[in-house]
C-alpha cells in the first residue's frame, strides 16, 4: 500500500490512504435481500472492477482526484499492462463501449488490431494446404497492428478530462520502481515458461538472470516498459506509432521475420461504431458491434429466450439449461458463416438481431430435448476470441460508464517481447479463418467472412455491456474466456434481468457453455448432480470441470455503486470510494 501511495502522490491532486468502498457513506444504502455470502462491494461516488487489485485501485484515485470514468478507464488500461501482462497490454487491441451522461449517449470504440498490409488469406498454410498452429499463434507472423494505445489515446481526448501525461504517471512508476508479484502472475509465468523462454527478450523479462522464475511476493520492474510508456506521455499516440518504439516493434519483425511495417504502424485507425442494442424484459442492453461476435450473438439469444418463463423454471434447473444451450448452438451456428469485420463483409446484423428470426429459432428448439449440432447449420432458421483477455469496468458519479475488454489473444500473446521496448506482441491473427472450416485455438469454425485480408480486423468473442434500466445505466460487464466470453455475459445479463439476483450472486452462480461445435456442453462445478443426469437423458454430452470466464462488474442502483470481481481467477478486486 506505501508503494501505491507514492506512486500516485506524484500526480494525483491529493493523495488520501484507500479507506474501504463504504467508509465515506453518511447513510445506509438500500439493503439488498441475499445470501450473505454473495454481497457486493458498496460505494457512493465511483467504483473500478478490474481482474488486478492495484490497477483498480489506481483507477478509483483517478475518479478522487476529480477525473471521470473515461480518465480512470484509461489509467486502469495501461495500469493493466504492468501488473497483468498475460492479458493486460500495449501490444494488443480490444472494445470500449463509453456512455456519456450528459449527452444520453453510448459510443462503441473499436481498436481492434489489424492485418499487415502483406497479410493474405494462406499465409498460415503449410505446403499440404493445413494451418500451421505454430505460425499461426507463436511466430512474428502472428501479431496483428496493436491497437490499445491508439484507443486509448483516442477516448481520453475525445471524451476523458485529464492529460495523457497525468493518467500515465501511475503506470510508468509502477513499471520503474516495480510490482510485487502476484500468486496470479507467478501462475500463469510457470504456465507459459517453455513458450516465454523460446524468445531471449521474453526470458530476460520474465525470469531471473539465472532463468528461475520470479516467486510471489518478490519485487519486479519492468525499466524497458517503462521507457515505453514514458514515450506514450510525451507523444500521444506518435509516441508508439513513430520513433523509437516502433523502430524496436520493426527490429523485431526483422529479425524474425514478421510481415509488419512502419506504414502498418502509422495507418492504423481507431474505429467509432454504432452500438448494438436490444430489449429484454423493459431494459435495454447495449454492447458491440462486428468485428465482435458477441454483442450480436447476446442479442440474438437474449431475443430467443425472451420468449420463455425463465424465471418460472428455476435457475440453473436442467429445464432452464435446456433452453439456454439451445439457444447457444444457434448463435454459434451463425456466428461461423455470418460474422467478420464490417468494412470488408456485408453482416446481416438487422435480420440476425430481428425478433421474428429469434422466433424461428425457438419454433425449432423441442423443450427437453438436445438437438445434434449437426442438425444445426448456418441460418437454419432460413435467415435471408484468449482465454486471457481481460475486462474492466468503470462508473463515476457523473453517470458516465466504460464497459472495455482488451487482449493479446493467448496468455501471453505470442509470447514475443519487442526487445528494448519492453511489452508482448499479440497472436490476433489466429483468431482470422486461416482455413474456412478449420477451428482457431479456442475451436471456434469460421468461413468467407472472417478470411484473412490486408487491413482487416479479426472476428472476436470480446463482449463489452452495459445494461440499462428505465433509460439508466444499471450495469457495466464483460468477461475473458475466449470462445466462453459470449455465453459468459449472457448469463451474467440473465442473473440480473430475468432472475433479479444482486451483482456478486449473479458473478458467482455457476455457468455453462455450449458453442455448437464440438457438440459439447460445459458444466461448471456447482452445477448439481441430479441436473447433469437430466440433462444427459435430453442427449447433451456433458463435460465437467472447465471455468468458465472471469467477469469484472459494476451496478448503479439508487443512489449507490455495487461491484462484484470474480473469483473464478485469483487477484481481481473491486474497489470504490
Amino acid at each position: 500500500m506505501q508503494l501505491f501511495r507514492i506512486i500516485l502522490s506524484s500526480f494525483l491532486m491529493a493523495v488520501m490512504p484507500f479507506a474501504g468502498p463504504a467508509a465515506a457513506q453518511t447513510q445506509t444504502p438500500p439493503i439488498i435481500e441475499s445470501d450473505a455470502r454473495f454481497q457486493p462491494v458498496i460505494a457512493e461516488n465511483g467504483m473500478v472492477a478490474s481482474q488486478e487489485e492495484v490497477a483498480s485501485r489506481i483507477g478509483v484515485e483517478i475518479l478522487k482526484a476529480g477525473g471521470n470514468a473515461v480518465d480512470a478507464a484509461v489509467a486502469t488500461g495501461f495500469a493493466l499492462a504492468v501488473t497483468l501482462p498475460r492479458a493486460g497490454n500495449i501490444g494488443g487491441g480490444g472494445f470500449m463501449l463509453v456512455y456519456l451522461a450528459a449527452e444520453d449517449r453510448t459510443i462503441a470504440v473499436d481498436y481492434r488490431e489489424m492485418a499487415p498490409m502483406a497479410a493474405h488469406r494462406d499465409m498460415f498454410l503449410d505446403a499440404a494446404g493445413n494451418v500451421d498452429p505454430r505460425q499461426a499463434r507463436f511466430s512474428p507472423a502472428s501479431a496483428g497492428v496493436p491497437g490499445t494505445v491508439a484507443g486509448f489515446v483516442h477516448v481520453l481526448e475525445k471524451y476523458g478530462t485529464m492529460s495523457l501525461h497525468d493518467v500515465l504517471q501511475p503506470a510508468i512508476k509502477l513499471a520503474e520502481r516495480g510490482v510485487n508479484v502476484s500468486y496470479g502472475h507467478a501462475q500463469s509465468v510457470l504456465a507459459a515458461e517453455q513458450r516465454l523462454k523460446q524468445w531471449p527478450e521474453s526470458a530476460k523479462i520474465y525470469f531471473k538472470p539465472d532463468g528461475a522464475p520470479y516467486r510471489a511476493g518478490e519485487l519486479w520492474r519492468q525499466p524497458d516498459l517503462a521507457k515505453s510508456l514514458k514515450a506514450i506521455a510525451e507523444r500521444g499516440r506518435d509516441g508508439f506509432y513513430k520513433g523509437k518504439v516502433a523502430d524496436a516493434i520493426l527490429a523485431t519483425m526483422q529479425k524474425y521475420g514478421g510481415p509488419m511495417t512502419s506504414e502498418d504502424l502509422a495507418g492504423y485507425k481507431v474505429v467509432e461504431r454504432p452500438a448494438v442494442s436490444g430489449a429484454f424484459h423493459g431494459q435495454r442492453v447495449v454492447t458491440m458491434p462486428p468485428p465482435s461476435s458477441g454483442g450480436i450473438h447476446v442479442v440474438q439469444m437474449l431475443n430467443i429466450l425472451e420468449g420463455y418463463d425463465l424465471k418460472s423454471l428455476g435457475h440453473n434447473s436442467a429445464a432452464y439449461l435446456n433452453l439456454l444451450a439451445e439457444a447457444m448452438k444457434y448463435a454459434y451456428a451463425d456466428r461461423s458463416r455470418y460474422l467478420g469485420d464490417p468494412d470488408f463483409f456485408d453482416v446481416p446484423m438487422k435480420k440476425l438481431l430481428d425478433k421474428a428470426y429469434a422466433s424461428r429459432i425457438r419454433s425449432k428448439i423441442t423443450p427437453g430435448r438436445a438437438r445434434p449440432s449437426t442438425e444445426i447449420a448456418p441460418g437454419m432458421a432460413q435467415l435471408a476470441e484468449g482465454p486471457n483477455t481481460t475486462h474492466f469496468s468503470v462508473m463515476d458519479r457523473f453517470g458516465n460508464v466504460v464497459s472495455n475488454t482488451y487482449t493479446l489473444n493467448l496468455s501471453f500473446g505470442s509470447g514475443i517481447t519487442v526487445e528494448g521496448a519492453g511489452f508482448l506482441l499479440n497472436n490476433e491473427m489466429d483468431d482470422f479463418s486461416s482455413k474456412p472450416g478449420a477451428p482457431n485455438a479456442f475451436g471456434l469454425i469460421g468461413g468467407e467472412a472472417n478470411a484473412i485480408e490486408a487491413g482487416k480486423r479479426p472476428l472476436s468473442s470480446m463482449t463489452p455491456v452495459i445494461l440499462f434500466k428505465d433509460g439508466k445505466p444499471l450495469m457495466a460487464t464483460g468477461s475473458p474466456g475466449g470462445s466462453t466470453i459470449i455465453t459468459v455475459v449472457l448469463q451474467m445479463v440473465l442473473n440480473i434481468a430475468a432472475f433479479d439476483m444482486n451483482i456478486a450472486e449473479a458473478t458467482a452462480a455457476p455457468r455453462i457453455h455450449h458453442q455448437w461445435l464440438p457438440d459439447a456442453l460445459f458444466l461448471e462445478p456447482g452445477i448439481g448432480a441430479d441436473t447433469e443426469r437430466l440433462l444427459i437423458e435430453m442427449g447433451y454430452p456433458v463435460q465437467r470441470g472447465r471455468i468458465l470466464g472471469s467477469t469484472q462488474s459494476v451496478m448503479h442502483l439508487e443512489s449507490y455503486f455495487y461491484g462484484a470481481s470474480d473469483t473464478r481467477r485469483p487477484g481481481a478486486a473491486t474497489v470504490g470510494y
